[in-house]
């Protein structure tokens, strides 16, 4: 099931954000009412957004203040804002909402098939960004799982050949103490059986690491 976008609609007259929740209705995406610049950085706080409608003309701090404190934010940097202003005031009043950071200006009152239009644009960048980074999420997990599966398969490899080895070391400890009689020196029969010892130790360590392994044998 495919998660839906939120986005959030910034406003402080109530009836403009029933309008913008009436023409976006359509786009079938979560909508989050903030009437104030501080109620909307408290939003952003907490939930991702695909896109912020932001007023312009708001008591306190106003819409551009609000995106300044927006863009300075790691987390929120990168989310595009669409200005929403009732009153032209010219190229001026324009390029400070760009230089805002703004990615459109939209006047009041809203175009019912522009507004949805325009957001949708970027509704459907934030889905193409959450896949490819669920995509690359599950890449990299796949990628981990290779990697320990090829590490399994070196230490398995790397068991035998010790085993092997140890096998060699048995075989010749083994050889030696036969040759020890009971009138060879004390010392000479005391590190063959030390020998023996520390050989049957690497033994029982061995068998510990093969997969599947209960316990050292005895």
């Amino acid at each position: 099931m495919v998660q839906k976008a939120k986005i959030l609609l910034v406003d402080d007259r109530p009836e403009n954000l029933l309008a913008l929740e009436a023409i976006l209705s359509a786009l079938d995406q979560t909508l989050v009412r903030a009437s104030s610049g501080e109620e909307a950085l408290k939003a952003l706080l907490t939930d991702d957004f695909a896109v912020i409608l932001l007023d312009v003309q708001m008591p306190g701090m106003d819409g551009f203040e609000t995106a300044a404190h927006i863009k300075r934010r790691e987390r929120t940097r990168d989310i595009p804002i669409i200005f929403l202003t009732a009153i032209n005031h010219g190229p001026h009043h324009t390029f400070r909402g760009y230089a805002a950071g703004a990615v459109d200006y939209i006047s009041k009152p809203f175009d019912p098939w522009v507004l949805p239009a325009k957001v949708s644009v970027f509704v459907e960048l934030y889905m193409k960004n959450c896949q490819l980074r669920e995509q690359a999420s599950l890449l990299r997990l796949q990628l981990e799982g290779g990697r320990q599966s090829s590490e399994a398969k070196e230490s398995a490899g790397l068991l035998a050949e010790l085993s092997a080895r140890l096998a060699a070391v048995e075989e010749q400890a083994e050889a030696l103490s036969k040759q020890l009689d009971e009138t060879a020196e004390a010392a000479a029969v005391a590190t063959a059986a030390h020998l023996e010892r520390k050989l049957s130790g690497l033994r029982r360590a061995l068998d510990a690491l093969e997969p599947g392994a209960g316990g050292a044998s005895g």
